[in-house]
């Protein structure tokens, strides 16, 4: 599904990834885990297409075809979907509208047809029950004045209209307290199959409780220093990261 190989970046002249190397099958979870400054959101930003970084080496395939030189809104209609840590408002433009545009300049760059106003109308229903959301939700204007678990429940429902192939959730648990977390991973654990894949980005164990990743990578200094499954989360939960630097000495 997505391939990583050797991806080095930089910005401004700093060195942030320095040879990053994954592999994330179709239906499969994968989690990064890693302390401040470690490149986590870094390599989110590079593999929806972020032009503020500089790729110096490395491939990015998504399903075998090279994604690298592509533009983001490229990356976005061959199934990639990035959920900011901090959505931006777009006063005037309701969800539903933002959603209707995003659907059909995908479907558009796929060589598709407009999808009809009744389909669009039954998809928006359907996903908006799945994530439990307030119907007069979906004519406010997009994320303004919407609380944190508000915006990340957005983005997901987004998602879920979207049906990408890779969804890359970056610090989806920032600022949400315990309902809109379960509420969020919920959706993300519903709209998961054997045809699409989850990449979570989170400093924090408590997300994994609710989305349990089948992989989890540990990325310090730019690297990819360790891998494990669901209970090395738990593990780095109760040692934190220094018992990991110890190892790597």
């Amino acid at each position: 599904m997505l391939q990583i190989k050797n991806l080095h970046a930089s910005v401004e002249d700093k060195d942030i990834l320095k040879g990053i190397n994954l592999e994330i099958k179709a239906g499969e979870v994968h989690a990064i885990m890693g302390p401040n400054g470690a490149g986590k959101s870094t390599l989110s930003s590079i593999i929806a297409g972020n032009e503020n970084y500089e790729v110096s080496q490395g491939e990015i395939f998504l399903d075998g075809e090279e994604i690298s030189e592509l533009a983001p809104e490229e990356r976005a209609h061959k199934g990639v979907f990035l959920s900011f840590q901090y959505p931006v408002e777009i006063p005037g433009v309701s969800v539903t509208n933002f959603i209707k545009t995003a659907i059909n300049e995908s479907r558009k760059a796929n060589g598709k047809e407009e999808m009809p106003a009744n389909e669009m109308l039954k998809l928006i229903r359907e996903k908006s029950e799945l994530l439990e959301m307030d119907r007069k939700f979906l004519s406010r204007s997009l994320n303004e004045g919407f609380s944190g678990g508000e915006k990340k429940r957005n983005e997901i429902f987004q998602m879920a209209m979207l049906e990408p192939k890779i969804a890359i959730l970056d610090e989806t648990d920032s600022g949400l307290d315990i309902d809109a977390l379960r509420i969020v991973a919920n959706g993300v654990n519903k709209l998961k199959n054997e045809n699409n894949a989850v990449l979570v980005i989170t400093h924090y164990q408590r997300l994994l409780e609710y989305i349990v990743p089948d992989y989890v990578h540990v990325l310090m200094d730019g690297k990819i220093v360790k891998t494990g499954g669901a209970d090395l989360a738990l593990e780095l939960e109760e040692k934190g990261y220094d018992w990991i630097k110890n190892e790597l000495v």
